[in-house]
């Protein structure tokens, strides 16, 4: 029980920490070219390599794999979502952007069905669904013109979900550095190729102050999550995502003063109550699956080992 609190105590920092990066990426808003926000967030990043790494691993590890073209496909899709996510963050009202960000569930739902042929439950459709439904209130189509920066958001959110699925092949048995690698090379490849058109060197503390708490701060909540699924099943550390909002729109209303109509506030707990849907409904389901591998140790025993042929 212990372990579980550290768990969601981890990961509630580690979003923090994700939110605070958003807020800074948004506040480089005119003042840096996006691909450049990106790609010193890669710089900074490269600064929680030391807490990453174990003892006495060396730091080549970061580029072992027994699934190359994953790490690959992680890499340009963290490029992708890193780089839309920062345009997306400077082009609309933070809360507006993090709920098209949210559609991620439904992306990922839809791959694995499609192209992994994965089961999924009605309750889990159903919570997509309604995820998919609090995003539509608050773009409310029709009602105000869409643009560039709900392009970037579903972007943002399709890469994520892609870079998740390629999360799953890289085994149980990857180092902690090897999963960070591809999160941080991506963008500065990637993006120190895109920025190379526009690019020019950041003046004054208040913009690198920004760069370097996009960066730092992103990589810290990354390294908090690892931290927090080491000790904690991963489906316990995903309710905890959605305390973002919280800290989006507290951005948006204190910092940025881009207060929120009455059909955003709706669309926002609908977002939210279908990640709770989805968390309570894979809670019971982990449980009950707990709960018959009891019953059938009490009933039949542990099942007897394998004989080698």
């Amino acid at each position: 029980m212990r372990a579980l609190h550290s768990g969601i105590v981890l990961a509630l920092a580690g979003y923090a920490f994700f939110s605070i990066s958003d807020a800074c990426s948004k506040g480089l808003a005119g003042r840096v070219d996006p691909f450049e926000v990106a790609f010193f967030g890669g710089v900074f990043g490269i600064l929680i390599l030391p807490f990453i790494r174990q003892k006495g691993e060396s730091y080549s590890v970061m580029f072992r794999t027994s699934h190359p073209w994953m790490w690959l496909l992680r890499a340009v899709s963290v490029f992708a979502a890193t780089a839309s996510s920062v345009m997306a963050f400077m082009l609309l009202p933070m809360p507006e952007a993090l709920s098209l960000m949210f559609l991620m569930p439904f992306f990922v739902t839809i791959i694995s069905v499609v192209a992994l042929k994965e089961a999924v439950s009605v309750i889990t459709w159903v919570s997509v669904g309604l995820g998919f439904l609090g995003v539509l209130i608050v773009l409310r189509p029709g009602a105000h013109a869409l643009h560039l920066g709900h392009l970037c958001a579903v972007i943002s959110a399709l890469t994520s979900a892609i870079s998740v699925i390629a999360y799953r092949f890289a085994g149980t048995q990857t180092s902690r550095l090897a999963l960070f690698a591809p999160s941080l090379i991506g963008p500065l490849v990637g993006d120190s190729i895109l920025m190379a058109v526009h690019a020019h060197f950041p003046h004054g503390w208040a913009v690198w102050s920004l760069l370097f708490g996009y960066g730092f701060l992103a990589a810290l909540g990354q390294l908090f999550m690892m931290l927090a699924t080491a000790v904690t099943p991963a489906n316990r550390v995903a309710l905890p995502q959605y305390s973002q909002m919280i800290w989006v729109v507290a951005f948006s209303y204190l910092i940025f003063h881009q207060p929120l109509d009455g059909w955003d506030i709706v669309g926002i707990i609908v977002v939210t109550s279908s990640g709770l849907v989805n968390w309570v409904c894979q809670k019971i389901r982990y449980e009950h699956m707990l709960l018959r591998e009891w019953w059938r140790r009490y009933r039949f025993g542990p099942p007897p080992p394998m004989k080698n042929p």
